[in-house]
């Protein structure tokens, strides 16, 4: 269903589905000289010009709005493309994953599934900052557990027929061990998601507010996080380097997230992605250096 962007004046009163318009109508929320354009169309026009909705005007009893001067609206993915220094001249719609309700799940988590992996600028660009923690949540927990579970079931069969096995342990082995164990794995791999995702938008958020781009509250990093991730999960599927795939992706669309939706600078959105992994990696590596060197010093004076 095609979204229609309103303006009154200069004024975006954001994109609608048609339905959504229709009711705006007849509750008066939207008048005949509010201002239509949708893709496809040249200029924009009065709302009662539109054909497919005259009727409801007419139930209305509203008069119709003179036409306007042509003018050709830029379209909104030519928006979310250009603005990268600034997006706030894109309205911020929401991604399908929000008109889930009548596009329907399925349909709604697939077309953000593609939005986000392939057109992350306008996917970030649209997302809205608020809207609740539940929705975005949602939609982690069901990318993420598509793929584990489906990446965990592949790594048991490839063990079962002795390609990712211990010599030790043969076919009936492997078979044998998605017993309680893997199911209880299965069971609680949601929770581990929703835990991961709140810890890891919890510090990205933190190290965003250190390098000075935290231009919005957590919700809208924990928006982001969840989206990348939800999106990213399901390319665990792919056999053998799914999982490097879907992490090194997490973290580009992570990056393009948050510069997108705190409307900073993509630099320090990367460095604050990367700054808890510097963080890390550096911390074992001066621990490994410590243990190394407590055992030269203890083997020296033995």
């Amino acid at each position: 269903m095609a979204m229609i962007h309103v303006n009154r004046g200069a004024t975006s009163l954001g994109a609608f589905p048609e339905d959504q318009v229709r009711e705006g109508i007849r509750t008066s929320r939207f008048l005949p000289s509010d201002l239509g354009w949708k893709e496809g169309m040249a200029n924009w026009q009065p709302l009662s010009q539109f054909s497919e909705f005259a009727e409801d005007f007419k139930a209305t009893g509203a008069p119709a709005a003179a036409a306007p001067p042509p003018q050709t609206p830029p379209s909104p993915t030519a928006i979310a493309t250009t603005a990268a220094g600034s997006t706030s001249a894109m309205p911020r719609t929401g991604l399908p994953w929000d008109q889930r309700h009548s596009k329907g799940l399925v349909s709604a988590f697939i077309e953000t599934l593609q939005l986000v992996l392939t057109r992350p600028n306008e996917a970030f660009t649209l997302m809205q900052r608020e809207g609740g923690l539940g929705e975005p949540l949602l939609y982690g927990l069901i990318g993420g557990s598509i793929g584990g579970i489906v990446s965990f079931l592949f790594s048991i069969a490839l063990q079962s027929v002795g390609l990712v096995s211990n010599r030790q342990h043969n076919a009936f082995a492997a078979m044998a061990g998605l017993g309680a164990g893997s199911i209880a794995i299965i069971i609680f791999l949601p929770v581990i998601i929703a835990i991961t995702l709140f810890i890891g938008a919890a510090l990205v958020h933190v190290c965003l507010m250190i390098v000075g781009g935290a231009k919005q509250s957590f919700e809208t990093t924990f928006r982001v996080i969840a989206f990348s991730q939800g999106s990213t999960g399901p390319l665990q599927m792919i056999p053998v380097c799914g999982g490097f795939i879907a992490g090194v992706w997490a973290l580009v669309l992570n990056c393009i997230g948050l510069a997108r939706a705190h409307e900073t600078e993509t630099g320090r959105a990367v460095l604050a992605v990367l700054l808890p992994l510097i963080v890390c990696c550096g911390g074992a590596l001066l621990c490994a250096v410590m243990f190394g060197a407590l055992g030269a010093w203890s083997a020296s004076q033995h």
